[in-house]
């Protein structure tokens, strides 16, 4: 009986340390994303956040639909946009002539400034992911999407 649980609480630490892990090496990407994006381009992650998913919807989005998406509050996106928009990267216009329904879509040249953005972060993942092969970061995408998965059934 002291075996059984001296192996449950062992799997509780491995799994304590795989969080810990997990999170420490998504702080530690996201720190050199932070630097290569404010280097090489003057931005921040946010707005490039903001246009990688402008990107994925041509026809625009709606503020809440980018909020939700992004997992952030409308305020946070609020104030990226307004700087995007007169930066002339976004463009804000009304969904159906509704005035409340503010939708955004990149502008031709935000368009052109996120495939050079864009370009340069999948060269820095696959720089600083550099030490997994390819079969093994397969390996861990498949489980860590299968327990999304599971756990997005039970929320």
């Amino acid at each position: 009986m002291v075996s059984a649980l001296a192996s449950v609480a062992t799997d509780d630490h491995a799994r304590l340390r795989l969080w810990l892990r997990l999170l420490r090496t998504t702080r530690a990407i996201e720190r050199q994303l932070r630097e290569r994006l404010a280097d090489a381009f003057d931005t921040t992650l946010p707005r490039f956040d903001v246009m990688a998913a402008l990107d994925r919807a041509p026809e625009g989005m709606m503020m809440g639909e980018l909020s939700r998406f992004l997992l952030v509050s409308n305020g946070n996106v609020t104030g990226i946009v307004e700087r995007l928009v007169s930066d002339g990267l976004i463009a804000r216009g009304h969904r159906d002539g509704d005035r409340r329904a503010a939708i955004v879509r990149l502008t031709p040249a935000g368009r052109t400034q996120f495939a050079t953005m864009a370009a340069a972060h999948a060269r820095w993942i696959d720089e600083l992911l550099a030490p997994i092969d390819p079969a093994t970061a397969q390996d861990i995408t498949a489980t860590l999407t299968a327990f999304r998965s599971q756990w997005e059934k039970e929320a």
